[in-house]
This record gives structure tokens, sequence and C-alpha cells, in this order.
């Protein structure tokens, strides 16, 4: 797994991007739903280089199997420790091409995209 801050996530999707294939490298909010209505990365500037998807951590267990294992996935939580137990636990199960945004929304907020608003 890698370490990416939030300015490194539109150059990580598009290295991880074949166009051939049609592959969108995957941003996966595991934060809660009141979350990401508080601050979401649909609302910020717009980045057709990644599919941002929303998967409650609680509900990954259950749901991972959704997700293609060779599909890039960045996890994203509120500061990071949410996204980095996600970011493990699919490298576990066989997710090849994993990695952690350090510092969450709150860091994409801080650093790089201040129409997100900060909670």
């Amino acid at each position: 797994m890698i370490q990416i801050r939030p300015a490194q996530v539109t150059t990580w999707a598009q290295q991880h991007r074949t166009a051939e294939a049609g592959l969108r490298p995957i941003v996966l909010d595991v934060r809660e739903a009141w979350e990401v209505q508080t601050a979401s990365l649909a609302t910020g500037k717009p980045d057709d280089s990644y599919q941002l998807l929303h998967m409650p951590m609680r509900s990954v267990p259950a749901r991972y199997m959704e997700l293609d294992r060779d599909t890039p996935i960045a996890c994203l939580c509120h500061h990071g420790a949410r996204s980095m137990q996600v970011a493990h636990f699919l490298e576990h199960n066989g997710f090849t091409q994993v990695a952690n945004i350090q510092g969450g929304i709150h860091a994409w907020a801080s650093e790089f995209d201040s129409s997100i608003p900060m909670y």
C-alpha cells in the first residue's frame, strides 16, 4: 500500500488509468453518510480521472466483493485512520493496487480544495 496526499490523487489516478480498458481508479470514501453529506469530493473541483464511491467502513467487510481486486483504489476518510484500516483490509483480501489518502478529507480541504467544508 502506498500513502498519497490529496494533491497527488489526480496524478495517481492518471498513472493507473487504462484508457483502452475503460478503467478508472476508485476513490473509496469510507466515512459515514452524515460525513459525506457534510463534506464531499463531489462538491469540490470536478475530476474525471477517478470514480468516487461511498462505502462506510463498517459495511466494507460485507460489501468489498462489489469491488474489482485489480482496480486501483485510494481510500479516504476524515483524517486518514479509518481509510488506512480499510486499505489494509483490502490488501489482506487480495486487492493489488491500494493507496491511503493521508490526512483524509480534512487535508483535502485545507491543502488542496478550500471549497470543501471542514468539520
